[in-house]
Formats: C-alpha cells, sequence, structure tokens
C-alpha cells in the first residue's frame, strides 16, 4: 500500500457569513497558503453564489496544488446541517428554506463538501490546530454576537440525531429572564453573555450609576468594546457589566460540564477580549456551582487560534476528519 504524504495534501475552508464568506487553502499544519473573500448578501440566487466562488478559488487552487493534492471541501455556516449537507432557515443569509450547499459545491467543484455549523467548525478547527490539539472531550463556546457552541465527547462532534445538537447558547440560565431580542425565549444564555447582550446589561446598569463612565457613551455607542474601555480605565459599573457576564457564564459552564465532563471549555470570539474581567467570575460561579466530583478538573482557557483566520481553518479541518 502507498503511503500518503500528508505534507501535500491542501484542504479548501469556507465560512459563510451573513455579509462576507470567507475562504483559504489549507495544509495539515494548519498554514492557510491563499485566503480571500466575497460578499455573501449581494447573492440572491445560491447558485449564483456558488459560481462567484468558484470563479475566485479555481485560480488558487491552481496556483498553490500544482504540485499537492487537493482533497476536499469544508463549510461552517449558520443552520449548516452535517447529516443533511443543507443549510436550513439561516435567518441571516438571503437564500430561504433548505439549500442542498453541499451538492451545489460538489458538481462545482468535483470534491467532497462537509459541513457544519460554524461553532462546530470552531471546536473542529480547535481540535485540529489549537488550544485543544489531543483533547478528546471539551466543550467550544463561542462568544460573540451570539453564544454558539461546538461539543466534543470522544474525539467526535456531537451532533445528534438531526445534525442539530449543541445549542448551548439558547440554553435557559435565568428563567423568566431577558427576553432574546430574535427568538422571544426568555433568560436564555446568548441574552446575557454574548457582545449583544453585554451591551443590554451596560445600558441597565448605567441608568442606575450616572457617574459611570458609561454614560458619557450614546446609546450606540455600547457595546463590549466600549464597556471594556471603561473597565480598564477603573469604571466600577462596567467592571460590575462584565462580573455579572462572567456569572451568568460560570452558571452555564457549570450545568455543561456535569453533562459532559470535559477535560476543558474553550472560550472564543471577540468578548473573550474582556479578559479577566470575564474571565475570573466564570471561572469562581462554574466551580462554585459544580458538584463536588467535577470541581478542580475543568480549564478554563481562551482560544489559541487566530480570531481572524480561525473561521477558515475550523471549516477546513471538516476533511481531515
Amino acid at each position: 500500500m502507498a503511503l500518503v504524504d500528508l505534507s501535500k495534501q491542501v484542504a479548501l475552508g469556507i465560512d459563510i457569513g451573513g455579509t462576507n464568506t470567507k475562504f483559504g487553502l489549507v495544509n495539515h499544519r494548519g498554514e492557510i497558503l491563499a485566503k480571500g473573500s466575497i460578499k455573501t448578501a449581494t447573492h440572491q440566487n445560491v447558485e449564483d453564489f456558488v459560481d462567484e466562488l468558484y470563479s475566485e478559488i479555481k485560480p488558487l487552487i491552481d496556483l498553490h496544488c500544482s504540485d499537492k493534492q487537493f482533497e476536499g471541501v469544508g463549510v461552517g455556516a449558520p443552520n449548516a446541517n452535517y447529516y443533511t449537507g443543507t443549510i436550513e432557515q439561516a435567518p441571516n443569509l438571503p437564500w430561504k428554506g433548505s439549500i442542498p450547499f453541499a451538492e451545489l459545491m460538489e458538481k462545482k467543484f468535483g470534491k467532497p463538501c462537509t459541513m457544519t455549523n460554524d461553532a462546530n467548525a470552531a471546536a473542529l478547527g480547535e481540535m485540529q490546530y489549537g488550544a485543544a490539539k489531543g483533547m478528546k472531550n471539551f466543550i467550544m463556546i463561542t462568544l460573540g454576537t451570539g453564544v454558539g457552541s461546538g461539543i466534543v465527547c470522544g474525539g467526535n462532534l456531537v451532533y445528534g440525531h438531526d445534525g442539530n445538537a449543541g445549542e448551548l447558547g439558547h440554553t435557559i440560565v435565568k428563567p423568566g429572564g431577558r427576553k432574546h431580542w430574535s427568538t422571544g425565549s426568555e433568560g436564555s444564555l446568548e441574552a446575557y453573555a454574548s457582545a449583544t447582550g453585554i451591551a443590554i446589561t451596560a445600558k441597565k446598569m448605567r441608568a442606575e450609576f450616572p457617574d459611570s463612565m458609561l454614560n458619557e457613551f450614546s446609546e450606540e455607542e455600547i457595546n463590549s468594546k466600549t464597556v471594556h474601555e471603561c473597565a480598564l480605565k477603573g469604571d466600577p459599573t462596567a467592571i460590575e457589566v462584565f462580573r455579572y457576564t462572567g456569572q451568568k457564564l460560570g452558571e452555564a459552564l457549570a450545568n455543561f460540564v456535569m453533562f459532559s465532563s470535559p477535560q476543558a471549555i474553550l472560550l472564543f470570539g471577540g468578548v473573550i477580549k474582556a479578559g479577566d474581567f470575564i474571565l475570573k467570575p466564570a471561572k469562581l460561579h462554574m466551580e462554585r456551582n459544580l458538584f463536588p466530583i467535577f470541581r478542580g478538573k475543568v480549564q478554563l482557557v481562551f482560544s489559541e487560534l487566530n480570531e481572524a483566520d480561525a473561521a477558515i481553518l475550523g471549516a477546513s479541518a471538516l476533511v481531515w476528519e
């Protein structure tokens, strides 16, 4: 049997976002050989979108894979289903209904295409190239505009019977609590621990403390970045915003730990730029709410992937599964 030279294999990773779609050619070491992007929202027809992707990517494949083997395509996208290869009812994408995206890509590129949602892709990227390398049991939590998650047990992503498992951001952390702006659920983790949730918390808290630096900003300027800026300057209200956010996150993480007993929980996304302002209270409240046999066993760590490239890396890791 001929030996396979892994150094010669290349995967295409594609991250589909509501505004932009990023792509890159990636080798087994996690090195991005070439990358680019196109606009997502300008394509009302998914076939036109696939055509433009191909026209942008094919020259890169020809240039960088003349002496390498192009193995396949991995796609991370909102509401992407690993089992069916479809994008289903994605609210932030221009294509409605169930889109057979993997099938369209396979026909266009002539290579296998594997898909999953963006948070699952991030977990795979972390396992293949980042802080979870070598880990078989961990949970990835992405803290951005929303809260996503990927659960890895025994070295495999948990997809559930229908491909939709792992929506930890929509678990309820405060029954009857804050109403979610999109789903209408009350008290979900996403309503508190996302960048959107942090902005809501900050607006409420600054109204109670007129001396807070947060009141120097307009309503539109209040976001996780401006809250962080104020926290760095020592503003007690901004620090309390992150403490409260970290508490809600930590309480949720305790439940997640007792569900799957992970070796680590990895945090990724723009919100983690707050550093210890959010990590310390999250760790404190996670440990405080754990059943004793779980305490002190779970690492709580930040992602090691470059945020700008993580989505591409995560999608490419689907090819190596």
